[in-house]
This record gives structure tokens, C-alpha cells and sequence, in this order.
């Protein structure tokens, strides 16, 4: 907590370590850790030079466009903002009984659709209840995937700023230690001096790319709803 700021915390259960989840438990992810292993590359970005070619080959209009009938609830570890529910479940709307790679990178970018749908929600909740927020700052290890980024962007509808540093959290843990060494008299100080804005990604100024997350976000927020009402059908079944 920096003095005299407020913080307004909202989040989601499992991100970095949902996609590794979906990733890890396809049967065509030991082919892919090899081939990324022999390109001496990471497996995320061999999955995203997959979409690439896909979407050049089917003639997709937009890279996003691939997912149009797989859907994914993200919510694996319970929903933690906006309806803090434990008891949700994730859920994956579109399976087939293909087992290729090409279906891997189709489900790993609905998962990381289903991700940006998700803060999409919480910018909402917080925007309807007093906030005003209109671009976001993105740090991790998420913010170095350059899809996700263009696709949290396009989702929400917002610019994304990127921090100068690589490692923006282990900046924060430098700039406390440069304020507890007295290099800087205050926190904000030593923020002002040692942080700055990086490279921004903006939303697409393609209209089809607006109409199509819209329509998946109304999937999106249904997929909850569903599983709220399945949930009660059962317990009264049970009772």
C-alpha cells in the first residue's frame, strides 16, 4: 500500500496456472514441449505462431475468430471477483474429439479469451460501482504474450500500458528497498524516479473484432449463469 493512495482489489483464482493446466493436460502437449524444446522457443509462443498459420490458412478474418465455437468459463479454482463463489467450476463449451495440436491452440486461446472476458467482468463491476477506469497497467508473466495482451485489449476495449521494466515486480521490491537505504524520501518519490510507461497496445479499430467479443461475452457470462442453475436443479433433486 502506497500512503494517501486507496486500493481496490479484484482478481481471478488461476491465470498463468489455468493455462498451464489446459496445456500440460492435452494429449498432444509432450509433442509440443519437444518441438518448442527444438526451436528453443517457449511453448506458448510455438502455440501462437500455430493461430498465426491457422487463421492464414482457414482465411479467419482475425485471429480471435478461431475460437468461435469453443467457449471456456475460466473459473477451474472458484471465481474470486466479482461473485467471490468458491463453488463455481470451470467449463469448456465446444470439445471435439480431435487431439491435435492445431485443437490445443484452439482451446489454449479460448482459455486466455476466457481469462481476458474475465477482467472484462471485473472492470465492469468496478466501473458500475464508482470507478473510472478506462486503461489498464499490465505486469506478470502474461503481460510478455503479446497475443494476450492484443486480446485483453480488444476484449475490454481498453488501452493496455506495459511497464519499461521486464520485471516490473521485482522493481517494486527495488524501489522499497531504495526508500528503507533513504536513496529516495518516500515511495512515491523513488516511483517517480524508477518507473515509467512502456510500449501501449491499443483495442482494434476493426468493428467485426468489437461485434464478435461482445457476442463471446454474452457466452461467457451465460456459461456462469448455467452452471448456477444446474447447481440448484441438483440440490433440489437432492433434498
Amino acid at each position: 500500500m502506497v500512503p494517501e493512495y486507496w486500493l481496490t482489489e479484484g482478481g481471478q483464482s488461476a491465470t498463468g496456472s489455468l493455462l498451464d493446466y489446459v496445456i500440460q493436460n492435452h494429449v498432444a502437449s509432450p509433442h509440443l514441449a519437444n518441438c518448442a524444446a527444438s526451436q528453443r522457443t517457449s511453448v506458448f509462443e510455438l502455440l501462437n505462431k500455430i493461430l498465426e498459420s491457422m487463421k492464414n490458412e482457414l482465411k479467419a478474418p482475425f485471429t480471435a475468430a478461431l475460437t468461435e465455437s469453443i467457449h471456456v468459463l475460466p473459473d477451474f479454482h472458484g471465481n474470486r471477483s466479482p461473485f467471490a463463489d468458491p463453488n463455481s467450476k470451470g467449463i469448456v463449451s465446444g470439445l471435439t474429439l480431435d487431439t491435435s495440436e492445431k485443437q490445443l491452440a484452439l482451446l489454449y486461446l479460448a482459455s486466455l479469451q476466457g481469462i481476458a472476458y474475465g477482467t472484462r467482468h471485473i472492470v465492469e463491476h468496478f466501473n458500475a460501482n464508482g470507478h473510472k477506469i478506462d486503461t489498464l497497467l499490465a505486469c506478470g508473466g502474461l503481460a510478455k504474450n503479446p497475443l494476450f495482451i492484443q486480446e485483453i485489449s480488444d476484449i475490454i476495449g481498453y488501452p493496455i500500458i506495459l511497464p519499461r521494466e521486464n520485471e516490473p515486480v521485482l522493481l517494486g521490491a527495488a524501489i522499497l528497498g531504495a526508500v528503507a537505504s533513504k536513496k529516495y524520501a518516500t515511495i512515491r518519490d523513488a516511483m517517480k524516479s524508477l518507473s515509467a510507461a512502456g510500449q501501449v497496445i491499443y483495442p482494434s479499430k476493426d468493428p467485426k473484432v468489437k461485434k464478435y467479443h461482445d457476442a463471446k461475452y454474452r457466452i461467457f457470462r451465460e456459461l456462469y449463469e448455467q452452471q448456477v442453475s444446474h447447481r440448484s436443479l441438483v440440490r433440489k433433486a437432492l433434498t
